[in-house]
């Protein structure tokens, strides 16, 4: 799996396809992809427009999806699976994550709500029997690894120590507000692979890319914020996934370099702020996502 990744989380379907493809081809070879995120069918077409040209194989590219909250239970699984498979246009996915532990009522409906407008949970299935499906998925050979997202580190601990197959890799928001050492360090010692995603903030206030440590940093080194953050993520031993719809962003992100161990203490010691910018934790909705608008 790639240290360097780039996110699908882009809204518009025309976007999605633009940047996927202007991603694979600045030299990203990881790919984040979900069913929530609307938008399978359009990374799949440009995933595929870019192996019809010839210059990328499948095998070159690692590529990830995620199950959400309304198929956790055992029985939705495997079609949720089969129609991400469909979309992306793949015979197989590299990894498949549960987008979150929260299991929302079984449906059609990916933002089931009350009259009062509160999500509608499911307490007829536990994380533990949603990863036993998705351990079958693997032993069927469609898809070669899998692992959890949004989660705890009690629920990480929860499912490496009961399940079969151990996750392969923990997906969570991570950055220099919000290092997550311990989940890291449990990570490390079991030999998951923990991937930060807004790793460079998400936009959101505070800005990361503002802050006055990475700003120092940047200069002296003569990179920019964004590159200093992306490198200190892998230099401290996750993987990271970035998102941007312009091209020359792309192609920026993706030329990292490593920075100064003396930088690398800097940030992981002098920054305090701690700040979480997704919600996703706290109740399964995704903070990053808008709320599907009802007919």
């Amino acid at each position: 799996m790639p240290a360097l990744g780039f996110g699908t989380l882009i809204p518009d379907p025309v976007a999605t396809r633009t940047a996927t493809r202007a991603a694979l081809e600045a030299g990203f070879r990881q790919l984040d992809a979900s069913e929530r995120y609307r938008n399978e069918k359009e990374v799949g077409e440009a995933i595929q427009e870019v192996f019809q040209a010839g210059a990328i194989r499948r095998e070159d590219v690692f590529i990830a999806t995620k199950l959400w909250n309304n198929n956790h239970r055992p029985e939705r699984v495997k079609p949720a699976f089969e129609a991400s498979l469909q979309k992306l246009q793949l015979d197989y996915v590299d990894l498949y994550l549960i987008h979150t532990p929260f299991a929302f009522r079984p449906g059609d409906e990916q933002d089931p709500r009350d009259a009062n407008g509160d999500v509608i949970y499911d307490k007829g299935v536990t994380l533990l029997e949603t990863w036993g499906a998705l351990e079958r998925l693997v032993d069927e050979g469609r898809c070669k690894a899998i692992g959890l997202s949004d989660v705890s580190l009690d629920q990480t601990k929860a499912i490496f120590e009961a399940g079969r197959i151990k996750p392969a890799v923990v997906h969570v928001e991570s950055h220099p507000y919000l290092p997550q050492w311990e989940l890291l360090d449990y990570c490390r010692t079991n030999g998951i692979v923990l991937q930060a995603f807004a790793a460079l903030g998400h936009s959101s206030e505070p800005k990361l890319l503002d802050d006055p440590v990475i700003a120092a940093i940047a200069e002296r080194v003569t990179k920019t914020p964004a590159q200093v953050l992306l490198a200190w993520a892998i230099q401290r031993g996750t993987a990271l996934l970035t998102t941007s719809k312009t091209p020359n962003r792309i192609k920026e992100n993706f030329e990292v370099s490593a920075l100064p161990q003396d930088a690398v203490r800097e940030i992981s010691d002098g920054i305090k702020s701690r700040v979480r910018f997704n919600t996703v934790v706290e109740t399964g909705v995704p903070g990053f996502i808008p709320r599907e608008k009802r007919v």
